[in-house]
């Protein structure tokens, strides 16, 4: 099942990248959570040293805001279309990832 989140994240991220709005990087994605304006956040497992990213799940509960961890930097950088790997990254604006993001919601 958490393998079926992360890619539903991931294809979500794929999807409000380009009808939506996405917020890259963990300073980004820490801003966007606390603001309350991410919709869904996803973090990557593999991030050294953790202490850049461990804080976003906790804020994100506190928030409300469903969060989702996936297993590596680079396919979050992939899916967010840079050509470098990401710690993290928030959905801001949906678009047509609303379903997506939805289901993931329930699930979590």
């Amino acid at each position: 099942m958490a393998n079926e989140m992360a890619d539903n994240a991931l294809q979500a991220i794929e999807v409000a990248r380009t009808t939506g709005k996405i917020k890259k990087g963990a300073n980004e994605c820490t801003k966007a959570v606390e603001r309350g304006t991410a919709k869904l956040a996803v973090i990557a497992k593999d991030v050294q040293p953790a202490e850049v990213v461990m804080h976003i799940p906790l804020i994100a509960k506190e928030k409300g805001i469903p969060c989702v961890t996936v297993d590596s930097k680079e396919e979050l950088g992939q899916a967010a279309g840079i050509g470098v790997p990401t710690a993290a990254i928030a959905i801001t604006e949906e678009g047509d990832a609303k379903k997506l993001i939805a289901e993931i919601k329930a699930k979590a």
